[in-house]
């Protein structure tokens, strides 16, 4: 398929998500999230400004989006983490991305990498509180390293409500300042 055909396709559903209301806005941020885990390169902040309109205050309608995100992301991951672990069997995998025109395996070992090495899962959630970091190739460095799928989805599910939370702690306290 063209590529304007999916620039268009990530648009739609970034789109969807900017304007998801009610439970069903609620499944939306979660498929949402669950691509951006192994798919998809757009920010994951989007689905902060989901009006859901769920009766609930405030407050408690941003930690539900950030919670169901987190899981999205988390089960996205889960699924990533199972493609790296059959990349890591498969050294042909690994030779094309070597020589694709983005040295993934070389950039990822200098950044990504490095935090596995030094913080494990926690560098994890760290590399994924970076806000409009990309979530899948850090995804994707750590599940080609790590072996525990559990602790995986946690860092992941942790490292995305973190960046949330500090994504709502700069733009609110800057929206606060002006």
């Amino acid at each position: 398929m063209p590529l304007d055909f999916h620039a268009g396709a990530f648009r739609a559903l970034e789109a969807a998500v900017k304007t998801a209301t009610g439970p069903l806005g609620l499944g939306l941020i979660f498929v949402y999230s669950f691509l951006i885990a192994f798919v998809l390169p757009l920010p994951s902040e989007v689905v902060l400004l989901a009006p859901l309109e769920l009766g609930l205050p405030y407050e408690a309608k941003l930690a539900l989006i950030m919670l169901v995100s987190g899981a999205g992301k988390a089960a996205g991951s889960v699924f990533a983490f199972a493609i790296g672990q059959e990349a890591k069997q498969s050294g042909p995998i690994i030779r094309l991305l070597r020589r694709s025109r983005f040295d993934v395996i070389a950039w990822s070992e200098r950044q990504t990498v490095d935090l596995a090495r030094k913080y494990g899962y926690a560098g994890l959630a760290l590399a994924l509180c970076v806000p409009g970091f990309p979530d899948t190739l850090s995804i994707y460095a750590f599940a080609v390293l790590e072996e525990d799928y559990l602790k995986f989805a946690l860092a992941t599910f942790l490292g995305s409500v973190g960046r949330l939370l500090f994504t709502v702690a700069v733009f609110g306290g800057a929206a606060a300042v002006i």
